[in-house]
């Protein structure tokens, strides 16, 4: 768009740049009875962009004591989601946001889109998927082929038998895998559609197969913050749903959730757990970022309610009908942390080493509208008893430097089956792997 003067683009940049700022640590908002302060309203939300710069020649982030953290690959087109093979082969989806021309119209969608073109998105997607392969289990991949390309914003990937199955932002495709395989170059096959479109806002897609690989899930988000676009252009979104392998037949599995990404399987309880992005505009303080077992026919609250059953009133018209089923989510993750990448540590051999061998790793991809900053690490909450049983600690660290800008944000975490967490880095262009220190 063309704004009729520079001065009414200085005016809009300025009054961007303002906002409040928190009034409460991070840690309020984390666990699970995180304090919900009072909502303060914003037509423009607090602004507070990381600006994308990075990582000089050299440097990485910061593991934990004890931990040490390796280049696993670097080189990559923001890399976002991960994917080990049985054999140890990672699958990494380098994609960005496909075209969306309804998404960011007028002066305040010009204004995010500008916003998010500095925080490091909005870039050509790649729309390939990479494969990378550590051939002597050093630590870091030392060979790396084109696996999948001229896909539409892969993201999810999931291996079930000899089929492998990804998320473009608008379908779930099989392709025939076979052990060892550095490339697919055959047309996958379209399982079922997904919610796209020419809105699309939230268009990232995760995928998970269920233990018996009989059902594939599929994380959808909202077409906006909370519903100002219309509840119509909500259909079939803010949700997970359930897909029929065999058929691709599909359902609605749960809803409410206004941002799910990450998804895992806790075995103590076989329950699926997902991490979901909260809603904007409510001031630095909220709305937490949350993860949360989720309940077959769940409803979760969004747009009408967050954590429960606290209304949003910007909504209109309300459903006090669906307010009154709204389900608490298990445990908080801080306001505006993008908590995104969720992984199950797992137990036994191959596993992260205690005391990180039993919860969940946590991808903080970082905040845009918080003052200070929120996320940009990863974190790791224990379980016990198939819950969360303590504090997050900070697994891995450093993405902001000493001057505010983003050295890289991460995405995706999975475990690859040898004693390491490997981290996507989108802004940073690597995978990072995280392993007991020696």
């Amino acid at each position: 768009m063309r704004l009729a003067h520079p001065f009414l683009l200085l005016a809009l940049l300025g009054l961007v740049a303002c906002g409040e700022e928190a009034r409460l640590p991070v840690s309020a908002g984390t666990g699970p009875n995180p304090q919900l302060p009072p909502p303060r309203q914003s037509w423009i939300p607090t602004v507070n962009v990381a600006p994308a710069q990075g990582w000089p020649e050299g440097a990485m982030p910061i593991a934990a004591q004890g931990l040490r953290v390796q280049d696993f690959a670097g080189g990559l087109q923001h890399p976002r989601w991960l994917h080990v093979l049985p054999n140890g082969d990672v699958l990494v989806a380098e994609s960005d946001a496909p075209p969306k021309p309804e998404d960011g119209k007028g002066v305040r969608g010009w204004i995010m889109g500008l916003l998010m073109r500095k925080a490091g998105s909005r870039t050509p997607s790649a729309n390939r998927i990479t494969l990378l392969r550590d051939t002597d289990g050093d630590g870091v991949a030392d060979q790396r082929s084109i696996f999948l390309e001229g896909l539409n914003s892969p993201f999810g990937m999931a291996l079930v038998g000899n089929d492998l199955y990804v998320a473009d932002t608008d379908a779930v495709l099989r392709f025939p895998y076979q052990a060892g395989q550095a490339r697919i170059a055959g047309q996958g096959s379209k399982v079922t559609g997904l919610p796209a479109g020419l809105l699309n806002h939230h268009w990232t897609k995760s995928l998970i197969a269920s233990p018996d690989g009989a059902r594939l899930y599929a994380t959808v988000g909202s077409n906006s913050n909370v519903g100002e676009n219309g509840m119509e252009a909500e259909e079939g979104r803010a949700a997970i749903w359930e897909i029929d392998r065999a058929s691709g037949a599909k359902r609605l599995f749960a809803t409410g959730l206004r941002n799910p990404n990450g998804m895992m399987w806790v075995p103590e309880t076989g329950a699926l757990w997902t991490a979901v992005n909260e809603r904007d505009m409510l001031g630095s303080d909220l709305v937490p970022d949350y993860m949360t077992s989720v309940r077959d026919g769940g409803f979760y609250g969004w747009p009408y309610s967050y954590y429960g059953q606290h209304l949003d009133p910007r909504p209109d018209p309300q459903r006090p009908d669906l307010v009154s089923r709204a389900i608490v989510p298990d445990y908080a993750l801080g306001p505006h942390t993008a908590s995104l990448g969720l992984a199950w540590s797992g137990a036994g051999e191959g596993a992260m080493p205690p005391p990180f061998a039993q919860g969940a790793f946590i991808g903080q991809h970082g905040s845009w509208n918080r003052r200070p900053p929120s996320g940009y690490k990863v974190i790791y909450v224990p379980f016990e008893g198939g819950t969360p049983s303590g504090p997050p600690v900070d697994v891995l660290t450093g993405f902001l430097d000493g001057e505010g800008n983003a050295q890289g944000r991460p995405v995706g975490v999975t475990l690859d089956g040898r004693g390491g967490l490997l981290v996507a880095d989108d802004v940073g262009g690597h995978v990072w792997r995280v392993s007991a220190g020696r």
